[in-house]
């Protein structure tokens, strides 16, 4: 099983990070990533039949246009089994708790401690421990 994961973020260096991060794991053949700058970019990509095995969303909160808890509720009714972890450059306990509420698997400040995020995804989904 590989985990197509989809990462939204308006900052498009954000997708470099990210991609250095999971390299072993994308090396491995164990995770996909798609990336998408905007909400609305995100949910176009979601609605591609192509991409119907995303499950795994990691996403900014601040963006223009659609922000992310705005996202997380459109994706929590078209797509309820897909697990989204939010990211924000704000620890705003607001934002916290109705992402919480609205099933979010985990919250992260940036800059990112891309450590702690694997080992958070990895708990999801076991065979990424390494």
């Amino acid at each position: 099983m590989r985990i197509h994961t989809l990462i939204v973020d308006d900052e498009v260096d954000v997708e470099t990070l990210f991609r250095l991060s999971f390299k072993k794991w994308v090396k491995a053949n164990l995770v996909k990533i798609s990336f998408a700058t905007s909400g609305i970019d995100a949910l176009g990509i979601l609605r591609m039949d192509s991409n119907e095995d995303i499950i795994l969303i990691l996403t900014d909160i601040n963006m223009p246009e659609m922000d992310g808890i705005e996202l997380l509720k459109i994706v929590r009714g078209e797509f309820p089994d897909i697990d989204v972890f939010m990211i924000s450059a704000y620890n705003d306990e607001n934002h916290i708790n109705e992402a919480t509420d609205l099933g979010i698997k985990g919250y992260f400040t940036k800059p990112i401690e891309f450590d702690k995020l694997k080992h958070e995804i990895s708990i999801l989904y076991p065979m990424l421990a390494s």
